[in-house]
């Protein structure tokens, strides 16, 4: 879906991108990297927004230096920052944006209904967009990049701005827009937990430069660690600290990550072990369950010496 090879681009107090090489196949794709990490950057000029200082990148096989027009034609773009006219409703913004992308009138009408009643606005189409809630606004966005039936969309930063409800939502309708109508996705965010849950494959940016990218099972591999986590009671105040000395008691090499207790797997027995040491300690078990990596951990345990841009 989309190919970049040595993509950079300079400003004159910043590199934002630094020979960037990547692959993005059809799926969905997390795309994640602290602020300033240049995904914004990236996104504009793969839709041919921005031009590259050096390098070249191509979407859906097209070049982003010549074939901009068509590029945005068969993608949709889901911009980060607040960018709707708050006086006219959804159902007029979503038709005049199907209308810009070429639909016929009847079918940009047809389009928007089904669009907004997937992303759950159907019954608040004719409301001018200016008294929609911030979930509501970012439903319409999502809305307009959808309704011309693109092969892919790029969504910057979908759930800014959202709670952890509007979240849940938010990332739920991404999961939906492939599932549903087979369409791939790009979607960027500096939240890591959103897109382990949300993303096939995640791609890692860290100072405009390519840190790693890889199946989000590969990210989030099994490790051979025994998360456990326990409640603390009247008779063990701190049920963590109580547990963490059972453990070790019971010959359990184990340490403490916050509120959770990784205990090393040293056999099938480990998992009995654990039982039997909390339920003669008195406390109660939350959870119990083999750990996984983190998206963080890329972070965590990059090469020294990295440059900063």
């Amino acid at each position: 879906m989309i190919v970049t090879e040595g993509l950079t681009k300079r400003y004159p107090r910043v590199t934002a991108l630094d020979r960037l090489t990547m692959r993005i196949e059809p799926g969905v794709t997390g795309l994640v990297g602290a602020n300033g990490a240049g995904k914004s950057t990236l996104i504009k000029i793969l839709l041919g927004l921005a031009p590259a200082t050096e390098g070249a990148a191509a979407v859906l096989g097209l070049d982003v230096a010549t074939e901009g027009p068509r590029i945005r034609a068969d993608v949709g773009y889901m911009p980060e920052h607040d960018c709707l006219p708050p006086d006219v409703s959804a159902t007029e913004f979503v038709v005049h944006m199907a209308r810009m992308s070429g639909l016929a009138p009847t079918a940009a009408r047809e389009r928007t209904a089904d669009t907004l009643r997937h992303v759950g606005l159907y019954e608040e189409r004719y409301r001018a967009i200016g008294g929609y809630s911030t979930g509501m606004k970012q439903r319409v966005k999502l809305a307009q990049a959808l309704v011309h039936d693109p092969r892919l969309v790029l969504l910057d930063e979908p759930t800014n701005g959202l709670d952890p409800v509007g979240r849940d939502e938010m990332l739920g309708l991404i999961r939906r827009v492939h599932a549903d109508f087979g369409i791939s996705v790009l979607v960027t965010s500096h939240l890591l937990g959103e897109l382990e849950r949300t993303s096939d494959h995640i791609v890692v940016i860290d100072g405009g430069s390519l840190l790693r990218s890889s199946s989000t099972r590969d990210f989030t591999q099994a490790t051979a660690s025994l998360a456990v986590e326990v409640t603390d009671t009247d008779r063990h105040p701190d049920g963590t600290r109580a547990a963490l000395t059972a453990f070790a008691e019971a010959g359990l090499t184990t340490r403490a990550d916050g509120r959770l207790l990784l205990v090393d797997i040293r056999d099938e027995d480990t998992y009995d072990t654990v039982r039997d040491a909390v339920a003669e300690l008195g406390v109660g078990l939350v959870r119990m369950e083999q750990r996984r990596h983190r998206i963080a951990e890329v972070f965590d345990n990059r090469p020294t010496g990295h440059d900063e841009k």
